[in-house]
């Protein structure tokens, strides 16, 4: 199979998400319209290190595949690595990156035939805003589609305003946010005690988890636990 080439994206705009979350918008140079299935990812390659493979950062994309040649990227801020503050610190507007991609096997089954739980916590919101928009967006038949977002703090919450909002449009779609370290109006705790109740009784499902190791691998055993096989778990790990 042909290696995917290396290619440039101009960056259009960066808004800051929150307080050390941005979401950066490329306009990919030579593509009129840059395809990919939602939950894909592309790889940059930052100039942060003499060796290739210590330069290339990959992040999922966040937007829907709207046929345009426009993406975003949800990237968090690691205080100690060279990656994340070089995009913090040295990108602008007009920024040219390299890129390659569309790449990633963590997508959307073909036919949504059973009820999807997408579970996540941190930056591993971003491809579930790519798939829930997608699904949204085509009228794509589901059996229901279950949104488990954990994060620290409220403020930590990234896509908050619009995920609410899509719950109130989007039939079936359901959004349940839960905070670890801060009481608020919302669910509290992990994301395990969420899945855990709404799969009470057990019904068909597919299960993508996408975030912190930890969770993962609790996420992994938990559902095992309660019957499902491991053909229903999808994973795609952050960090």
């Amino acid at each position: 199979m042909a290696l995917i080439p290396w290619r440039t994206a101009t960056v259009t705009d960066i808004e800051n998400e929150t307080p050390d979350t941005r979401r950066f918008k490329l306009q990919m140079d030579d593509h009129d319209s840059f395809e990919f299935a939602p939950g894909q990812f592309i790889t940059l390659d930052l100039p942060i290190h003499e060796k290739p493979n210590k330069r290339w950062r990959s992040y999922s994309i966040a937007s829907n595949p709207d046929g345009g040649n426009e993406i975003e990227l949800l990237i968090v801020l690691n205080p100690e690595g060279l990656g994340t503050n070089y995009l913090f610190n040295e990108v602008k507007v007009g920024s040219k990156l390299t890129y390659r991609g569309p790449q990633g096997v963590f997508i959307l089954p073909k036919d949504l035939d059973k009820e999807l739980f997408l579970i996540c916590t941190g930056t591993g919101i971003a491809p579930f805003r790519s798939m829930a928009q997608h699904i949204y967006r085509n009228q794509i038949p589901n059996k229901g589609i279950n949104l488990i977002y954990g994060c620290r703090k409220k403020n930590n919450l990234m896509y908050y305003d619009e995920l609410r909002t899509l719950e109130k449009e989007m039939e079936g779609f359901r959004y349940f946010p839960t905070l670890s370290r801060e009481e608020w109006e919302g669910d509290s705790g992990y994301v395990h005690d969420i899945y855990e109740r709404l799969c009470n009784v057990k019904s068909p499902a597919y299960f993508f988890l996408c975030g912190w190791k930890a969770m993962i691998d609790e996420a992994k055993l938990k559902i095992l636990e309660m019957g499902y096989d491991k053909k229903d778990i999808h994973i795609e790990l952050y960090g």
